[in-house]
C-alpha cells in the first residue's frame, strides 16, 4: 500500500496558503448605508437578522401611520423598495469575488501508475499555481477596489430612488392640494349655474348668459375629474416608490407643499461642492486608478503567465522511494505579453478620457439645475409676494362694492374663480421649485 506525502508537509503548506480575506456581517452594505446616513441623514437597511427585518418593518409602520414628510416618505422607501434591496444584494456577489480573489487556487493532485516487467511504480504530484501566487499581491487590491467602486455606484442608486421618491412626493402633495382648490372652484361655479338658471326661469337674465354660467361649470367639472386622475396616478407613483402595498398604500399626505426659502446658494460652491463630492467622479478617478494598476500586472504577467510548482512523491516495489519537486512553466515563444500590456494602457487612456468627460458633464448639470431652481425660485416668490396677494385685495376690494351694490353676485363668483385660479398657478410654482430643488441636490451626489 502506498501513501502520500507526510502530514507534517501538508499541514505546513495549508497553514502557508490560506486566504486571510473574509466576508462582512452585511454583506458589504455597511459603507452604503454609512454615506447614506452622511447625505440623507437616514437609514438603509444593512442587517440580514430576521431581528433586523421586523425593526425595518415596525419602523415603516411607525412612519406610515402619520401623515408622511419629505424626508419620511424617503426612509421609507430606502427600508421597503424591493428593487433597492435587489441592487444592495449584488453587493454580496462582489465581495465574494473578493474574498476568492484572496484565497489560493486548491492544488491539482496527479496519481499514476506504470508497470515495467515485474516492476510497478506509483507516481504522486501535487501541483500549485505559482503565477496566481506571484500575481495576488496585485490581483487582490484590485477585486478590493472595484467592490469599493460598487458600494459607491450603490450609493448613487440608493441617491437616486431618495430622489425619484422626493419627487414622487412632491408631485403627489401638489396634486391633492390642487384638487382642493379645484373642488373649490367647482362649488362657486355651481353656485353661479344654479343662480343663472333660477335668474333666467324669472325672466331676469338671457338663456345665453345662463348657458355660459353652465358651461364655466362642465368645464370645472370637468378639470376637477381629470385632477383627481392624476392625484390617483401620482399617489401610485409614490406608493411605488416608497415600495409599499396592502393596508400601506392608505398613507397620508400633509395638506400642502412646504413653504419657498428666502434666498438661495451660490452657484460657484455649488460646482466645487460637485466636484469634491459627486460620487461618479470618484468612481471615473478610481478607474484610472485601477486601470493604472491593472496596466502594472499586465507587465509583470507578460512573463509571468503560468508558473506552478509542484511536490512529487515516487514509490517502487523494487526501488527506494523519491521525493522532489516539480516546476512547470510556459514558454513564451508565440505570446510575449505584448498584447495585453498594449490592450491595458488602451484601458488605462479610455478611463482617463471617461474622467474628463464625467467632469465636464458634472459641472454642465449642477449649473443647469441651479439655473431652473432659481428662475423656478423666482417663479414660484413673484406668485407667492405679489401676484396671489394683489388677487386677495381686488377680491376684498370686490366684496367691498358688492356690499355697497356697485357689482352684482356674478361678478362676484367670477373674481372667486380667478382668485381660485391664480392660487393652483401659485401652487403649480411651488411644486416645480421643489421639483428642481430636488435635481439640485441630486446633482451635487451623481447624475440623474
Amino acid at each position: 500500500m502506498f501513501s502520500c506525502p507526510s502530514r507534517r508537509w501538508g499541514a505546513a503548506l495549508a497553514l502557508v496558503l490560506t486566504g486571510c480575506a473574509g466576508f462582512s456581517p452585511d454583506g458589504a452594505v455597511g459603507p452604503v448605508a454609512k454615506a447614506t446616513h452622511e447625505r440623507l441623514g437616514l437609514e438603509l437597511p444593512s442587517g440580514r437578522s430576521d431581528k433586523d427585518h421586523q425593526a425595518h418593518a415596525a419602523r415603516v409602520d411607525a412612519l406610515l401611520s402619520q401623515p408622511l414628510s419629505a424626508d419620511a416618505a424617503v426612509q421609507v422607501a430606502l427600508l421597503q423598495n424591493p428593487g433597492l434591496q435587489a441592487s444592495l444584494a449584488e453587493l454580496g456577489i462582489a465581495e465574494a469575488d473578493m474574498v476568492q480573489a484572496g484565497r489560493v487556487a486548491n492544488p491539482a493532485i496527479s496519481v499514476g501508475r506504470l508497470r515495467r516487467g515485474s516492476e510497478v511504480e506509483i507516481e504522486f504530484g501535487m501541483h500549485l499555481n505559482l503565477g496566481q501566487l506571484i500575481t495576488m499581491p496585485w490581483a487582490l487590491p484590485l477585486e478590493r477596489e472595484r467592490l469599493q467602486r460598487m458600494q459607491w455606484q450603490a450609493t448613487l442608486q440608493v441617491l437616486g430612488v431618495a430622489h425619484a421618491t422626493r419627487r414622487a412626493y412632491v408631485d403627489a402633495v401638489a396634486e391633492e392640494e390642487s384638487v382642493r382648490y379645484l373642488e373649490q372652484a367647482l362649488d362657486a361655479a355651481g353656485a353661479g349655474a344654479e343662480l343663472a338658471r333660477r335668474m333666467a326661469e324669472a325672466g331676469q337674465w338671457s338663456a345665453l348668459k345662463r348657458m355660459r354660467e353652465e358651461s364655466l361649470h362642465a368645464d370645472t367639472a370637468l378639470a376637477l375629474a381629470r385632477g383627481r386622475q392624476a392625484r390617483a396616478s401620482a399617489r401610485e407613483a409614490l406608493a411605488r416608490a416608497l415600495g409599499v402595498s396592502g393596508e400601506h398604500l392608505a398613507f397620508r399626505l400633509p395638506e400642502r407643499l412646504p413653504d419657498l426659502p428666502d434666498t438661495l446658494p451660490e452657484r460657484p460652491s455649488l460646482e466645487q461642492r460637485a466636484m469634491d463630492t459627486r460620487l461618479d467622479l470618484r468612481a471615473a478617478r478610481h478607474d484610472v486608478e485601477i486601470a493604472a494598476q491593472q496596466l502594472g500586472l499586465a507587465a509583470v504577467v507578460r512573463w509571468v503567465n503560468l508558473l506552478e510548482i509542484g511536490a512529487l512523491h515516487k514509490r517502487s516495489n523494487e526501488a527506494p522511494a523519491q521525493r522532489g519537486v516539480e516546476i512547470r512553466f510556459e514558454l513564451p515563444l508565440f505570446d510575449f505579453g505584448g498584447v495585453r500590456e498594449a490592450r491595458g494602457r488602451a484601458v488605462y487612456e479610455q478611463a482617463v478620457a471617461r474622467a474628463s468627460q464625467a467632469a465636464l458633464e458634472a459641472q454642465s448639470q449642477v449649473r443647469d439645475a441651479w439655473q431652473r431652481a432659481r428662475n423656478r425660485h423666482a417663479i414660484a416668490l413673484r406668485y407667492r409676494d405679489e401676484i396671489v396677494p394683489l388677487r386677495q385685495r381686488m377680491a376684498q376690494e370686490n366684496l367691498l362694492r358688492y356690499n355697497a351694490m356697485q357689482i352684482g353676485v356674478f361678478d362676484l363668483l367670477a373674481d372667486a374663480r380667478e382668485q381660485i385660479a391664480t392660487v393652483n398657478a401659485a401652487l403649480d410654482a411651488r411644486r416645480d421649485y421643489w421639483l428642481a430643488d430636488a435635481d439640485l441636490e441630486m446633482s451635487l451626489a451623481g447624475p440623474y
